[in-house]
């Protein structure tokens, strides 16, 4: 059976035929073995498929992907690595920030051991939680619903670095101050609109959710057609995204980031930081927005002409 060139005479050894695969030879005749039950013998049924537990036939395995080696911009090992860093600095962030908020009652009657003055200093581990949450979205989201264009550049931990750095650092030194030395100085009541630090704490909140989500609505509604790079040429997957949050708004990302990090200074207590992120971030999303809308024009022509005569992107001025 093995050999394929074999040949079959027959009773009067006047021709020659190649055996079928499932015949045997003889000198005489061709007797065809009996019908195997299901096609199958059991020794076939017992015997491991080919690469598994078969010593005889070696493994084979999908070709390795070169992006996801150490080094590279897809690393298994680098996206873990930053995964965990940012889920431990998640629950340190909520752990930390729930015991400082609960310290009055955990410790009552300890205002003068410094209970006082660490209780409200909550808002820092809470800061942390916040951009912990958003760096791990903006990665998973991409992940998930644009997984070709997701890297360890998708964490946008570096992005515009050192800049981005140095105002969350900025940010936290002045809550940090604000709290211990500047504790006295009561700021927000002292503004010619007078809000109380209750009213402040509680729309930073509010707005840190909501830029929270509508950020990460719009990176999943527009899935391959969102990046976080600008793209100069049109792909075949882009496409002109004008339903759900960008019915309501235009460039929803842009929106809810800014937003977002307006409400946590708002949070903090900042009010020299909140200024600076204001004007930096606004100044920054013109620049882009200008820039975008210049190739979503080329891209897609009197439709988005269309849509961004119709819809706002409720950043102020822009």
């Amino acid at each position: 059976m093995e050999n394929s060139t074999g040949t079959d005479t027959n009773a009067n050894g006047a021709s020659l035929r190649r055996p079928s695969p499932i015949s045997t030879t003889s000198a005489s005749s061709s007797v065809s073995p009996p019908p195997r039950p299901n096609g199958l013998d059991a020794a076939a049924r017992a015997a491991p498929p080919p690469g598994i537990g078969s010593p005889e036939t070696p493994a084979v395995g999908f070709p390795p992907d070169a992006a996801s080696y150490p080094g590279q911009k897809r690393s298994l090992a680098g996206i873990a690595l930053r995964a965990f860093c940012l889920g431990a600095a998640l629950v340190v962030g909520v752990v930390s920030g729930a015991l400082l908020v609960l310290l009055p009652r955990l410790v009552p009657g300890a205002a003068g051991i410094g209970i006082d003055v660490l209780a409200p200093l909550w808002r820092l581990p809470f800061f942390l939680a916040a951009l912990a949450t958003f760096h791990f979205l903006e990665f998973w989201t991409t992940a998930r619903y644009n997984t070709q264009a997701a890297s360890i550049d998708s964490f946008l931990l570096t992005a515009n670095w050192p800049a981005y750095a140095i105002a969350h650092t900025a940010a936290s030194v002045e809550c940090l101050l604000r709290y211990t030395l500047l504790r006295d100085v009561h700021v927000w009541t002292h503004l010619p609109f007078a809000l109380p630090r209750t009213a402040v704490l509680a729309t930073g909140l509010a707005v840190v959710v909501v830029g929270q989500a509508v950020r990460t609505a719009a990176m999943v509604q527009a899935g391959r057609s969102f990046n976080h790079t600008i793209q100069h040429k049109r792909a075949t997957s882009h496409a002109l995204v004008t339903d759900g949050v960008y019915a309501w708004l235009r460039h929803p990302s842009y929106f809810g980031f800014f937003w977002w990090a307006l409400g946590t200074q708002l949070v903090l207590g900042n009010v020299v930081c909140l200024t600076a992120y204001a004007m930096v971030l606004w100044r920054f999303f013109f620049m882009r927005i200008r820039h975008e809308e210049t190739l979503l024009v080329r891209f897609f022509g009197d439709d988005y002409v269309r849509y961004r005569a119709r819809v706002g992107t409720k950043i102020p001025f822009i």
